[in-house]
């Protein structure tokens, strides 16, 4: 994985020099940075405060999380529903399809 060279706390400076009246090619320059650079964290960045930012960063982290639970327990599901419906076969239980089809044959 490619390493950052900026953290967000200075990025977020960065823009905030910009906003503040100097030039954008010249804090481009100073910095290191190309000017399409700049834009991408501005489009990215703009508009938020360092703590906005880190509650941000901490939502992404937990979404992470809960989408791993939720295709942990799917894999879960999945596993259990093969192993009853070989069971059922298993058993000699013939299985009469779906639902919908229960209902019209009774």
């Amino acid at each position: 994985m490619k390493r950052k060279r900026f953290s967000e706390e200075q990025i977020i400076a960065v823009l905030r020099e910009v906003e503040a009246g100097a030039k954008v090619a010249e804090t481009c320059r100073r910095h290191g940075v190309s000017e399409a650079t700049y834009y991408s964290w501005k489009s990215k960045y703009g508009g938020l405060e360092v703590s906005e930012l880190k509650r941000l960063k901490a939502l992404e982290a937990e979404n992470v999380r809960l989408k791993h639970i939720v295709a942990d327990q799917a894999l879960d599901i999945a596993a259990l529903k093969g192993v009853l419906a070989k069971s059922s076969y298993a058993r000699g239980q013939k299985r009469c399809g779906t639902r919908d089809e229960r209902v019209l044959r009774a």
